[in-house]
């Protein structure tokens, strides 16, 4: 029997959230997300568990989204209904982590891209294994990371999130760890364990103390979050729709350098 891409533990006050296609590097396929944000949905309930840890199985944490799926849908003809359905998915996802109201803990075990990285930059911690790399290289596939741009911001400031989005280069754990984008860089072998003693320090504080502060970060010092993330989803939509976009992902699919319109 196959095991699920999306696999949900609790033990004790950990709840674990990992994914499982280590085939793929963990992309993600529209089935996957409807069974993240159900997972996320789950274990909001389970009153033991006090902080969520959201890792990945293999050697990667997350590959971004599934290219071969999104080539499918590129090849369709008016097809801009469809990514709009497909974006407002992803940018339901990213508004139920900030809303989650217990702490969401990024256990990065290797490399983190594009939609993988947004979940990296949409929880409240991010600690890394030393081969956890991050970027953004949407644009070498002739589309934009709308919907994470606003949350790299939120993180790590304009002009490191600009270099990142402008540039599409993937950086290294140690330089995601300067510019903020993960807290600290642990030994891979002990991310879970950390992940579970952060979860021992916030289980110190009440329940009610720390949902509050979540809010208090995620809904007003980052106030304008839930919209911009909802413009980006419009515009990554609209971006899928291009030439530019359509000759991205055939160049991707056929390994060979874009020719861009």
């Amino acid at each position: 029997m196959t095991e699920p891409t999306i696999q949900v533990k609790v033990h004790q006050a950990v709840g674990t959230i990992s994914i499982h296609r280590d085939e793929k590097r963990n992309a993600l396929t529209r089935t996957m997300i409807f069974d993240l944000i159900q997972a996320f949905r789950d274990l909001h309930g389970e009153k033991k568990v006090r902080a969520v840890i959201l890792t990945g199985g293999g050697s990667a944490f997350c590959s971004g989204l599934c290219l071969d799926e999104m080539h499918q849908i590129i090849q369709e003809d008016d097809n801009l209904e469809r990514w709009h359905q497909d974006t407002s998915t992803l940018a339901e996802l990213l508004q139920l982590m900030l809303h989650f109201p217990k702490p969401i803990i990024a256990a990065v075990n290797g490399p983190a891209i594009g939609f993988g990285a947004g979940l990296v930059l949409a929880s409240d911690l991010a600690i890394a294994g030393p081969e956890a790399t991050l970027g953004f290289p949407e644009p070498k596939r002739g589309i934009i990371s709308g919907l994470c741009a606003p949350l790299l911001f939120f993180r790590v400031g304009g002009r490191h999130a600009a270099r990142l989005l402008l540039t599409g280069e993937t950086i290294s754990a140690e330089r995601a760890a300067q510019i903020g984008a993960y807290d600290e860089i642990v030994p891979a072998k002990n991310l879970w364990a950390y992940g579970a003693e952060l979860t021992k320090q916030i289980a110190q504080s009440a329940p009610q103390a720390i949902q509050q502060t979540k809010r208090h970060l995620n809904e007003t010092v980052g106030e304008q979050l839930e919209m911009l993330i909802s413009l980006g989803a419009a515009a990554s939509a609209t971006s899928r729709t291009t030439e530019a976009a359509k000759e991205g992902l055939q160049a991707f699919i056929e390994k060979r350098e874009p020719e861009w319109p």
